[in-house]
Protein backbone atom coordinates (compact mmCIF):
# COMPACT_ATOMS: atom_id res chain seq x y z
CA UNK A 1 0.00 0.00 0.00
CA UNK A 2 1.29 3.10 -1.02
CA UNK A 3 0.52 6.46 0.53
CA UNK A 4 0.38 9.68 -1.54
CA UNK A 5 0.47 12.80 0.25
CA UNK A 6 -0.41 13.42 4.18
CA UNK A 7 -0.14 16.70 6.30
CA UNK A 8 -0.36 19.76 5.29
CA UNK A 9 1.61 20.09 2.58
CA UNK A 10 0.37 17.40 0.62
CA UNK A 11 -1.53 17.48 -2.81
CA UNK A 12 0.91 19.73 -4.98
CA UNK A 13 0.53 19.75 -8.74
CA UNK A 14 3.03 18.57 -11.18
CA UNK A 15 5.07 21.65 -12.45
CA UNK A 16 5.71 22.51 -16.40
CA UNK A 17 2.65 22.67 -18.86
CA UNK A 18 0.85 19.96 -17.51
CA UNK A 19 1.31 21.25 -13.95
CA UNK A 20 0.11 24.90 -14.87
CA UNK A 21 -3.32 24.12 -16.82
CA UNK A 22 -4.34 21.52 -14.38
CA UNK A 23 -3.51 25.07 -11.64
CA UNK A 24 -5.62 26.93 -13.90
CA UNK A 25 -8.48 24.53 -14.51
CA UNK A 26 -8.59 24.02 -10.33
CA UNK A 27 -7.88 28.23 -9.76
CA UNK A 28 -11.35 28.95 -12.29
CA UNK A 29 -12.88 26.10 -10.72
CA UNK A 30 -12.95 26.80 -7.20
CA UNK A 31 -13.66 31.01 -8.20
CA UNK A 32 -16.37 29.87 -9.63
CA UNK A 33 -17.74 29.23 -6.46
CA UNK A 34 -18.06 32.17 -4.68
CA UNK A 35 -16.74 30.47 -2.27
CA UNK A 36 -15.40 34.03 -0.24
CA UNK A 37 -18.69 36.01 -1.40
CA UNK A 38 -18.99 38.73 1.62
CA UNK A 39 -15.25 38.34 2.70
CA UNK A 40 -13.51 41.47 2.85
CA UNK A 41 -9.77 40.15 2.29
CA UNK A 42 -7.13 42.99 3.61
CA UNK A 43 -4.49 41.85 0.90
CA UNK A 44 -1.18 42.82 1.99
CA UNK A 45 2.23 42.41 0.35
CA UNK A 46 5.89 42.33 1.41
CA UNK A 47 8.99 42.00 -0.09
CA UNK A 48 9.78 38.76 -2.07
CA UNK A 49 9.79 37.78 -5.38
CA UNK A 50 6.92 36.13 -4.78
CA UNK A 51 4.62 39.43 -4.96
CA UNK A 52 3.98 38.29 -8.70
CA UNK A 53 1.95 35.36 -7.30
CA UNK A 54 -0.13 37.77 -5.09
CA UNK A 55 -1.69 39.57 -8.07
CA UNK A 56 -2.75 36.42 -9.37
CA UNK A 57 -4.08 35.47 -5.64
CA UNK A 58 -5.64 39.10 -5.72
CA UNK A 59 -7.62 38.47 -8.57
CA UNK A 60 -8.82 35.14 -7.69
CA UNK A 61 -10.20 36.11 -4.47
CA UNK A 62 -12.32 38.60 -6.43
CA UNK A 63 -13.35 35.82 -8.93
CA UNK A 64 -14.58 34.07 -6.15
CA UNK A 65 -16.98 36.74 -4.65
CA UNK A 66 -14.18 38.40 -2.38
CA UNK A 67 -13.54 42.41 -1.90
CA UNK A 68 -9.69 42.36 -1.68
CA UNK A 69 -8.10 46.12 -0.13
CA UNK A 70 -4.46 45.66 -1.08
CA UNK A 71 -1.69 47.26 1.28
CA UNK A 72 2.30 46.97 0.46
CA UNK A 73 5.74 47.42 1.92
CA UNK A 74 8.48 50.17 0.57
CA UNK A 75 10.11 46.43 -0.41
CA UNK A 76 6.99 44.96 -2.18
CA UNK A 77 7.09 48.30 -4.34
CA UNK A 78 10.49 47.27 -5.61
CA UNK A 79 8.61 43.86 -6.87
CA UNK A 80 5.61 44.72 -8.56
CA UNK A 81 3.94 48.44 -8.53
CA UNK A 82 0.81 49.71 -6.74
CA UNK A 83 -0.40 50.52 -10.26
CA UNK A 84 -0.78 46.63 -11.03
CA UNK A 85 -2.75 45.86 -7.60
CA UNK A 86 -5.15 48.63 -7.99
CA UNK A 87 -6.20 47.46 -11.64
CA UNK A 88 -6.82 44.27 -10.02
CA UNK A 89 -8.71 44.81 -7.15
CA UNK A 90 -10.59 47.80 -8.30
CA UNK A 91 -8.91 50.25 -5.58
CA UNK A 92 -6.21 52.19 -4.18
CA UNK A 93 -3.44 50.36 -2.85
CA UNK A 94 -2.42 51.90 0.25
CA UNK A 95 1.44 51.65 0.82
CA UNK A 96 2.03 54.63 3.74
CA UNK A 97 1.09 55.06 7.39
CA UNK A 98 0.92 58.80 6.21
CA UNK A 99 -1.26 58.10 3.86
CA UNK A 100 -4.16 60.94 4.16
CA UNK A 101 -6.53 59.25 2.14
CA UNK A 102 -9.57 57.92 3.18
CA UNK A 103 -9.87 54.45 4.56
CA UNK A 104 -12.38 52.39 5.37
CA UNK A 105 -14.77 54.88 5.59
CA UNK A 106 -12.75 57.06 7.64
CA UNK A 107 -11.02 60.24 6.96
CA UNK A 108 -9.09 60.77 9.90
CA UNK A 109 -5.62 59.81 8.42
CA UNK A 110 -5.30 56.56 10.57
CA UNK A 111 -5.43 54.26 7.63
CA UNK A 112 -3.58 51.31 9.90
CA UNK A 113 -6.65 51.45 12.27
CA UNK A 114 -9.43 51.93 9.67
CA UNK A 115 -8.19 49.57 7.20
CA UNK A 116 -8.47 46.55 9.37
CA UNK A 117 -12.09 47.26 10.96
CA UNK A 118 -13.81 46.48 7.84
CA UNK A 119 -11.67 43.28 7.33
CA UNK A 120 -12.63 39.52 7.86
CA UNK A 121 -9.00 39.01 7.30
CA UNK A 122 -5.62 40.55 6.97
CA UNK A 123 -3.51 37.99 4.68
CA UNK A 124 -0.16 38.59 4.15
CA UNK A 125 1.24 36.88 1.13
CA UNK A 126 4.51 36.91 0.07
CA UNK A 127 5.09 36.85 4.18
CA UNK A 128 9.15 37.55 4.25
CA UNK A 129 11.03 36.59 6.80
CA UNK A 130 12.05 40.04 8.14
CA UNK A 131 7.97 40.71 8.05
CA UNK A 132 7.42 38.01 10.43
CA UNK A 133 10.63 39.03 12.57
CA UNK A 134 8.88 42.04 12.74
CA UNK A 135 5.69 40.89 13.55
CA UNK A 136 7.04 38.63 16.31
CA UNK A 137 8.95 41.51 17.80
CA UNK A 138 5.66 43.62 17.63
CA UNK A 139 7.34 46.23 15.61
CA UNK A 140 5.44 48.87 13.59
CA UNK A 141 7.30 51.04 11.66
CA UNK A 142 5.24 50.92 8.22
CA UNK A 143 1.41 50.87 7.30
CA UNK A 144 1.45 46.81 6.99
CA UNK A 145 2.99 46.05 10.02
CA UNK A 146 1.52 48.46 11.87
CA UNK A 147 -2.07 47.24 10.65
CA UNK A 148 -1.25 43.52 12.17
CA UNK A 149 -0.40 44.85 15.52
CA UNK A 150 -3.59 47.06 15.59
CA UNK A 151 -5.97 45.28 14.21
CA UNK A 152 -8.40 43.55 16.66
CA UNK A 153 -6.97 40.67 17.94
CA UNK A 154 -10.78 38.79 18.12
CA UNK A 155 -12.41 39.70 15.32
CA UNK A 156 -9.52 39.85 12.23
CA UNK A 157 -7.34 36.57 11.94
CA UNK A 158 -4.12 37.55 10.58
CA UNK A 159 -2.93 34.70 8.00
CA UNK A 160 0.99 34.34 6.63
CA UNK A 161 2.50 32.77 3.41
CA UNK A 162 5.49 32.71 4.38
CA UNK A 163 8.14 33.04 1.06
CA UNK A 164 11.78 33.16 0.53
CA UNK A 165 14.57 31.34 0.60
CA UNK A 166 15.48 27.78 1.58
CA UNK A 167 18.09 28.54 3.86
CA UNK A 168 16.54 31.31 5.58
CA UNK A 169 13.59 28.96 5.96
CA UNK A 170 15.00 26.41 7.62
CA UNK A 171 17.00 28.70 9.75
CA UNK A 172 16.79 28.30 13.50
CA UNK A 173 15.74 31.93 13.75
CA UNK A 174 13.06 31.66 11.37
CA UNK A 175 10.92 28.40 12.77
CA UNK A 176 11.06 30.01 16.33
CA UNK A 177 9.33 32.74 15.02
CA UNK A 178 6.91 30.98 13.05
CA UNK A 179 5.90 29.01 16.18
CA UNK A 180 5.63 31.76 18.29
CA UNK A 181 3.63 33.68 15.85
CA UNK A 182 1.50 30.54 15.98
CA UNK A 183 1.48 30.59 19.58
CA UNK A 184 0.47 34.09 19.39
CA UNK A 185 -3.07 33.39 17.29
CA UNK A 186 -1.79 33.84 13.50
CA UNK A 187 -2.49 31.58 10.88
CA UNK A 188 0.85 30.95 9.45
CA UNK A 189 0.83 28.39 6.27
CA UNK A 190 3.16 25.89 5.10
CA UNK A 191 5.39 26.74 2.11
CA UNK A 192 5.78 25.05 -1.00
CA UNK A 193 8.73 22.90 -2.12
CA UNK A 194 10.80 23.10 -5.67
CA UNK A 195 12.93 25.51 -7.74
CA UNK A 196 13.46 29.10 -6.01
CA UNK A 197 14.26 32.23 -7.77
CA UNK A 198 17.75 32.37 -7.00
CA UNK A 199 18.48 29.12 -8.90
CA UNK A 200 18.54 26.97 -5.57
CA UNK A 201 15.39 24.57 -4.68
CA UNK A 202 13.78 23.60 -1.49
CA UNK A 203 11.39 24.25 1.02
CA UNK A 204 10.10 27.98 1.17
CA UNK A 205 8.23 29.28 -2.17
CA UNK A 206 5.41 30.44 -1.53
CA UNK A 207 2.20 28.51 -2.23
CA UNK A 208 0.66 28.60 -5.25
CA UNK A 209 -2.61 30.92 -5.74
CA UNK A 210 -4.97 28.02 -5.88
CA UNK A 211 -3.44 26.63 -2.88
CA UNK A 212 -3.62 30.06 -1.08
CA UNK A 213 -7.55 30.16 -2.27
CA UNK A 214 -8.10 26.72 -1.33
CA UNK A 215 -6.27 27.57 2.41
CA UNK A 216 -8.65 30.85 2.78
CA UNK A 217 -11.66 29.11 2.09
CA UNK A 218 -10.93 26.17 4.45
CA UNK A 219 -10.12 28.76 7.05
CA UNK A 220 -13.83 30.18 6.92
CA UNK A 221 -15.19 26.94 6.73
CA UNK A 222 -17.09 26.01 10.08
CA UNK A 223 -14.84 22.99 11.38
CA UNK A 224 -18.05 20.52 11.76
CA UNK A 225 -15.72 17.30 11.62
CA UNK A 226 -12.97 18.55 13.71
CA UNK A 227 -11.44 15.69 15.78
CA UNK A 228 -13.18 13.52 12.85
CA UNK A 229 -10.88 10.75 10.77
CA UNK A 230 -12.68 10.08 7.27
CA UNK A 231 -12.11 7.56 5.41
CA UNK A 232 -13.26 8.24 1.38
CA UNK A 233 -13.40 5.39 -1.37
CA UNK A 234 -14.16 6.99 -4.73
CA UNK A 235 -13.47 6.44 -8.45
CA UNK A 236 -13.73 2.88 -10.09
CA UNK A 237 -12.32 -0.54 -10.02
CA UNK A 238 -10.61 -2.49 -12.67
CA UNK A 239 -10.61 -6.34 -12.90
CA UNK A 240 -8.36 -7.69 -15.25
CA UNK A 241 -8.91 -9.95 -17.74
CA UNK A 242 -5.87 -10.56 -19.26
CA UNK A 243 -2.57 -8.40 -18.87
CA UNK A 244 -4.20 -5.46 -21.27
CA UNK A 245 -7.94 -5.64 -20.86
CA UNK A 246 -9.82 -5.31 -18.15
CA UNK A 247 -13.45 -4.73 -16.87
CA UNK A 248 -14.08 -1.31 -15.29
CA UNK A 249 -17.48 1.53 -15.26
CA UNK A 250 -17.50 4.84 -16.09
CA UNK A 251 -16.91 6.33 -12.92
CA UNK A 252 -14.54 9.03 -12.94
CA UNK A 253 -13.81 9.77 -9.19
CA UNK A 254 -15.05 13.60 -9.39
CA UNK A 255 -18.00 13.01 -6.25
CA UNK A 256 -15.20 11.03 -3.85
CA UNK A 257 -12.49 13.38 -4.17
CA UNK A 258 -15.03 16.27 -3.74
CA UNK A 259 -16.27 14.90 -0.87
CA UNK A 260 -12.88 14.22 0.57
CA UNK A 261 -12.15 17.64 -0.39
CA UNK A 262 -15.63 18.98 1.74
CA UNK A 263 -14.38 16.68 4.79
CA UNK A 264 -11.02 18.00 5.00
CA UNK A 265 -12.31 21.89 4.85
CA UNK A 266 -14.52 20.98 7.67
CA UNK A 267 -11.62 20.19 9.87
CA UNK A 268 -11.48 16.62 9.40
CA UNK A 269 -8.06 14.34 8.72
CA UNK A 270 -9.32 12.38 5.44
CA UNK A 271 -8.03 9.79 3.90
CA UNK A 272 -8.75 8.85 -0.02
CA UNK A 273 -8.65 5.71 -1.11
CA UNK A 274 -8.90 6.12 -4.94
CA UNK A 275 -9.50 3.57 -7.99
CA UNK A 276 -7.93 4.92 -11.41
CA UNK A 277 -8.44 7.74 -11.77
CA UNK A 278 -6.39 10.88 -13.26
CA UNK A 279 -7.38 13.00 -10.84
CA UNK A 280 -5.29 15.80 -8.36
CA UNK A 281 -5.49 14.74 -4.98
CA UNK A 282 -7.02 17.10 -2.77
CA UNK A 283 -4.79 19.80 -0.53
CA UNK A 284 -4.32 17.96 2.71
CA UNK A 285 -5.81 14.92 2.09
CA UNK A 286 -3.65 11.37 2.15
CA UNK A 287 -4.32 9.35 -0.63
CA UNK A 288 -3.97 5.59 -1.24
CA UNK A 289 -4.10 4.42 -4.62
CA UNK A 290 -5.88 0.68 -5.58
CA UNK A 291 -6.55 -1.03 -8.62
CA UNK A 292 -9.07 -3.86 -8.40
CA UNK A 293 -11.81 -4.53 -6.13
CA UNK A 294 -10.19 -7.36 -3.78
CA UNK A 295 -7.14 -4.37 -3.34
CA UNK A 296 -9.68 -2.18 -2.30
CA UNK A 297 -11.36 -4.01 0.04
CA UNK A 298 -7.91 -4.94 1.79
CA UNK A 299 -6.97 -1.51 1.83
CA UNK A 300 -10.28 -0.14 3.45
CA UNK A 301 -10.82 -3.16 6.15
CA UNK A 302 -7.18 -1.85 7.55
CA UNK A 303 -8.34 1.56 7.23
CA UNK A 304 -12.22 1.26 9.29
CA UNK A 305 -10.59 0.13 12.22
CA UNK A 306 -9.14 3.68 12.60
CA UNK A 307 -11.43 6.06 11.06
CA UNK A 308 -14.53 7.40 12.99
CA UNK A 309 -16.48 8.04 9.24
CA UNK A 310 -16.52 6.25 6.16
CA UNK A 311 -17.91 7.06 3.15
CA UNK A 312 -18.25 4.56 0.06
CA UNK A 313 -18.41 6.22 -2.79
CA UNK A 314 -16.41 4.22 -4.92
CA UNK A 315 -18.10 2.29 -8.10
CA UNK A 316 -17.18 -0.85 -7.25
CA UNK A 317 -16.94 -3.30 -10.39
CA UNK A 318 -19.74 -6.03 -8.79
CA UNK A 319 -18.21 -9.35 -10.74
CA UNK A 320 -14.14 -10.40 -11.51
CA UNK A 321 -13.29 -12.54 -14.06
CA UNK A 322 -12.58 -16.15 -12.47
CA UNK A 323 -9.22 -15.72 -13.86
CA UNK A 324 -6.38 -13.96 -15.38
CA UNK A 325 -4.73 -14.85 -18.49
CA UNK A 326 -1.02 -14.88 -17.95
CA UNK A 327 -0.93 -13.62 -21.34
CA UNK A 328 -2.65 -11.16 -23.72
CA UNK A 329 -6.05 -13.00 -25.36
CA UNK A 330 -5.53 -13.07 -29.23
CA UNK A 331 -7.61 -12.92 -32.16
CA UNK A 332 -6.91 -16.35 -33.76
CA UNK A 333 -9.18 -14.82 -37.09
CA UNK A 334 -11.55 -18.00 -36.96
CA UNK A 335 -14.14 -16.11 -35.62
CA UNK A 336 -14.21 -17.45 -32.08
CA UNK A 337 -14.84 -15.59 -29.50
CA UNK A 338 -13.13 -16.62 -25.85
CA UNK A 339 -15.85 -17.68 -23.34
CA UNK A 340 -14.84 -15.76 -19.89
CA UNK A 341 -16.90 -16.64 -16.11
CA UNK A 342 -17.46 -14.56 -13.41
CA UNK A 343 -17.56 -14.81 -9.60
CA UNK A 344 -18.86 -11.97 -7.43
CA UNK A 345 -16.91 -9.54 -5.73
CA UNK A 346 -17.45 -9.02 -1.57
CA UNK A 347 -19.71 -5.90 -1.18
CA UNK A 348 -17.12 -4.10 1.03
CA UNK A 349 -19.16 -1.49 2.04
CA UNK A 350 -21.53 -4.25 3.45
CA UNK A 351 -18.95 -6.07 5.34
CA UNK A 352 -17.24 -2.80 6.88
CA UNK A 353 -21.12 -2.02 8.44
CA UNK A 354 -21.31 -5.56 10.02
CA UNK A 355 -18.03 -5.32 11.78
CA UNK A 356 -17.84 -4.55 15.50
CA UNK A 357 -16.93 -0.87 15.21
CA UNK A 358 -19.55 -0.08 12.83
CA UNK A 359 -22.41 -1.97 14.85
CA UNK A 360 -20.96 -0.24 18.45
CA UNK A 361 -21.41 3.19 16.89
CA UNK A 362 -17.36 4.35 16.78
CA UNK A 363 -17.65 4.11 12.62
CA UNK A 364 -20.46 5.81 10.74
CA UNK A 365 -21.06 4.43 7.10
CA UNK A 366 -22.44 6.26 4.70
CA UNK A 367 -23.06 4.65 1.18
CA UNK A 368 -23.34 5.24 -2.33
CA UNK A 369 -25.95 3.81 -5.27
CA UNK A 370 -25.56 4.67 -8.47
CA UNK A 371 -28.88 3.72 -10.39
CA UNK A 372 -30.01 4.14 -13.97
CA UNK A 373 -33.55 3.49 -13.03
CA UNK A 374 -36.29 3.74 -10.14
CA UNK A 375 -33.82 5.49 -7.40
CA UNK A 376 -35.77 5.72 -4.45
CA UNK A 377 -36.94 2.21 -4.32
CA UNK A 378 -33.44 0.79 -5.12
CA UNK A 379 -31.98 3.34 -2.84
CA UNK A 380 -33.99 2.34 0.06
CA UNK A 381 -33.59 -1.54 -0.41
CA UNK A 382 -29.77 -1.25 -0.87
CA UNK A 383 -29.60 0.95 2.47
CA UNK A 384 -31.25 -1.87 4.58
CA UNK A 385 -29.19 -4.60 2.58
CA UNK A 386 -26.21 -2.83 3.50
CA UNK A 387 -27.20 -2.30 7.02
CA UNK A 388 -25.84 1.15 6.67
CA UNK A 389 -27.81 3.97 8.73
CA UNK A 390 -27.26 7.05 5.46
CA UNK A 391 -27.26 5.67 1.82
CA UNK A 392 -26.57 8.67 -0.95
CA UNK A 393 -28.70 7.70 -4.33
CA UNK A 394 -27.81 9.03 -7.64
CA UNK A 395 -28.81 7.99 -11.33
CA UNK A 396 -25.10 7.21 -12.90
CA UNK A 397 -25.50 7.89 -16.19
CA UNK A 398 -26.75 11.23 -15.12
CA UNK A 399 -23.29 11.81 -13.47
CA UNK A 400 -20.27 9.79 -14.53
CA UNK A 401 -17.50 12.28 -15.84
CA UNK A 402 -19.81 15.42 -15.33
CA UNK A 403 -18.75 18.17 -12.97
CA UNK A 404 -22.23 18.30 -11.80
CA UNK A 405 -24.64 16.16 -10.13
CA UNK A 406 -28.54 15.61 -7.97
CA UNK A 407 -28.00 13.44 -4.69
CA UNK A 408 -30.77 12.21 -2.77
CA UNK A 409 -30.12 11.08 0.59
CA UNK A 410 -32.01 7.74 2.26
CA UNK A 411 -32.24 7.06 6.09
CA UNK A 412 -34.50 5.63 8.27
CA UNK A 413 -36.32 8.67 8.37
CA UNK A 414 -37.60 9.08 4.76
CA UNK A 415 -35.64 10.81 1.90
CA UNK A 416 -34.01 13.65 0.98
CA UNK A 417 -33.36 15.50 -2.55
CA UNK A 418 -30.16 17.66 -3.09
CA UNK A 419 -30.82 19.18 -6.16
CA UNK A 420 -28.84 19.69 -9.23
CA UNK A 421 -25.59 21.47 -8.45
CA UNK A 422 -22.00 21.50 -8.87
CA UNK A 423 -20.01 17.90 -7.24
CA UNK A 424 -18.10 20.34 -4.67
CA UNK A 425 -21.60 22.05 -3.24
CA UNK A 426 -23.27 19.17 -2.81
CA UNK A 427 -20.10 17.20 -1.39
CA UNK A 428 -19.93 20.27 1.23
CA UNK A 429 -24.12 19.57 2.00
CA UNK A 430 -23.28 15.97 2.66
CA UNK A 431 -20.66 16.47 4.82
CA UNK A 432 -23.22 18.78 6.58
CA UNK A 433 -25.74 16.57 6.75
CA UNK A 434 -23.07 13.94 7.95
CA UNK A 435 -21.81 16.25 11.08
CA UNK A 436 -25.39 16.34 12.24
CA UNK A 437 -25.72 12.59 12.31
CA UNK A 438 -22.54 11.38 13.95
CA UNK A 439 -21.01 12.18 17.63
CA UNK A 440 -19.47 15.28 18.15
CA UNK A 441 -15.36 14.99 18.78
CA UNK A 442 -13.19 16.54 20.45
CA UNK A 443 -10.86 18.25 18.33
Amino acid sequence: MRIIGGGAGVARLPAGPAGAARRAFTLCYIARMKDLAGKHIVLGLSGGIACYKAAELCRALIKAGATVQVVMTEAAGQFITPVTMQALSGRPVFTSQWDARTAGGADNNMPHINLSREADAIVVAPASADFMAKLLHGRADDLLSLMCLARPLESVPLVLAPAMNREMWSHPATQRNVEQLRADGATVLDVGVGDQACGESGDGRMLEPDELLYELTRFFTPKVLAGHHVLVSAGPTFEAIDPVRGLTNLSSGKMGFAIARAAHEAGAQVTLVAGPVALPTPRGVGRINVKSALNMQKTLNVLAQTCSVFVSAAAVADWRPASEATQKIKKDGSGDVPTLSFIENPDILAGIAASARAQSGALYCVGFAAESHDLVQHAQTKRVRKGVPLLVGNIGPDTFGQDDNALLLVDEQGTTELPRASKLVLARQLVQEIARRVPRTAA
